[in-house]
């Protein structure tokens, strides 16, 4: 059996390994089911036990986010994407790279800052005290409004990249030109 280089293959076949897909994939849903959930759970006149459930799944979910991220990271710096096909312009390889990074990026920053708001406002983050695992942070009102200040804030910036990230896919996946095809299906051929 022969390997093939993918610098030689169509742009079809120049494909995300099934395990980065997966991932790609539950982080997305994983973030795209976080923001609603973290505009829902400020509502006013929302039952209190709901509002008690959001901020749960939302800080939880936040962890979990945050552990996949750095997984991705630490896969793409030990394991680069799969070359660009030839006939993408080499702006559109720069943007696309800044916008990878820029969105995980924005990711450890939405991540960390909710974590700090939580920790610093004297909250648990369940997941984490059931495991045993230590606040990182100190009790501090202050430290709690500026993380939660980067983390209101963030938010927007997070959306905007989604979605730039989104329309550029659907552009991509309009044009048929192999480059939805490196990172779906999640599973599979």
């Amino acid at each position: 059996m022969t390997s093939q280089n993918t610098d030689t293959l169509p742009a079809a076949s120049a494909r995300y390994a099934m395990p980065v897909r997966l991932l790609h994939w539950v982080a997305a849903v994983m973030i795209i089911a976080t923001i609603p959930i973290g505009n829902t759970m400020l509502r006013e006149g929302l039952a209190r036990s709901t509002q008690d459930l959001l901020f749960i799944v939302h800080k939880n979910g936040g962890v979990i986010i945050f552990l996949l991220v750095v997984l991705r990271i630490l896969w793409r710096v030990m394991t680069p994407a799969p070359p660009m096909p030839a006939h993408m312009p080499g702006w559109q390889v720069t943007a696309a790279k800044a916008a990878h990074w820029a969105l995980y990026g924005m990711l450890l920053v939405m991540t960390i800052s909710g974590y700090v708001r939580v920790r610093a406002g004297g909250f648990p983050v369940e997941m984490l005290d059931a495991l045993g695992l230590p606040s990182f942070i100190p009790r501090s009102d202050s430290l709690a409004e500026t993380a939660q200040s980067i983390h209101t804030t963030g938010r927007f910036v997070l959306v905007a990249l989604i979605l730039l990230h989104v329309g550029a896919t659907v552009q991509h996946a309009i044009k048929r030109d192999g480059i939805f095809g490196r990172i779906w299906p999640p599973l599979g051929r």
